[in-house]
């Protein structure tokens, strides 16, 4: 199974290799650029022929780029979201310089404009991305939690989004546990988490799963809230995380943590809780 972290990028973004090894992970995700502003530092020819070297010479596999913050490919807003258009595009061009498959996207807000309105951007940022920065990678559309305004929560939206983006082998989705849980999908028990990857291949299709973020979350079912907590301590537990990680559909598939560091448990402490999870 596929298991990692997200890595920082800090120095240069080789560096995000040796960290992952370093971590015993055999797949990871990172940032190219600050997740926290627009502007972008240029990646040079040394440091993505260093980063291609490093990856093809390790046992990590399929590799994922995640947008920065502040893009919303659904925003009304045009300054905002041609502005977000430019990042998806740069960061699917950054993707193919470093041989890295997949490039995870919030799906974002349509800010009250309504979530029909919302679907159709987020449809035309990714076609028109896709077109303008060419190679091979592939968007991955990131459900959401079910905050007010979001768009992507539900496997019905995702799947019409989905439809409607073409080339189809170059999207797909990466299913966040603590958002779909917040977004009303049980994954407490073996019963609710077979039920709810069963919706997922009724409504998406299971061959669109291509990634999946693993966090437990701070808030109940349906609650809207977006708050990952570590493993096995928040309100999905250890018993649905094991029952989820060990569905044949997710082995297949990279796992990333993107869970919390602080005095109670590092992403060492949560990777070891993640394969403890897989193995039993």
């Amino acid at each position: 199974m596929l298991v990692g972290a997200h890595i920082s990028i800090g120095g240069s973004i080789d560096m995000a290799v040796d960290r992952a090894l370093k971590l015993g992970c055999n797949t990871f995700q990172i940032f190219t650029r600050n997740p926290r502003g627009w502007q972008q530092s240029p990646l040079t020819e040394e440091s993505i022929q260093l980063f291609r070297k490093k990856l093809s010479s390790s046992n990590l596999m399929l590799p994922l780029i995640h947008m920065p913050y502040l893009p919303n490919i659904a925003s009304p807003v045009d300054q905002t979201y041609n502005r977000s258009v430019e990042v998806l595009t740069e960061e699917l061009r950054r993707s193919s310089l470093l041989a890295v498959p997949y490039v995870v996207t919030h799906v974002g807000s349509h800010l009250g404009s309504g979530i029909k309105r919302g679907m159709a951007r987020v449809v035309d940022a990714c076609n028109k991305a896709l077109e303008l920065s060419g190679g091979s990678s592939t968007i991955l559309l990131e459900n959401t939690a079910g905050t007010r305004n979001s768009v992507g929560s539900t496997f019905e939206h995702l799947s019409e989004m989905i439809r409607r983006i073409k080339p189809q082998e170059r999207i797909g989705i990466c299913l966040d546990t603590c958002h779909a849980f917040a977004a009303g999908y049980d994954l407490r028990t073996v019963y609710d988490v077979r039920h709810t990857l069963e919706l997922l291949h009724s409504i998406i299709g299971i061959d669109f799963l291509k990634a999946v973020h693993v966090n437990d979350s701070k808030g109940s079912l349906g609650e809207g809230l977006d708050r990952h907590e570590h493993l096995g301590m928040g309100q999905i537990g250890e018993g649905g995380l094991r029952a989820f990680l060990n569905q044949k559909p997710i082995t297949k598939v990279p796992t990333i943590i993107e869970t919390p560091i602080d005095g109670r448990r590092d992403d060492v402490g949560n990777l070891k809780k993640l394969r403890e999870l897989v193995q039993n």
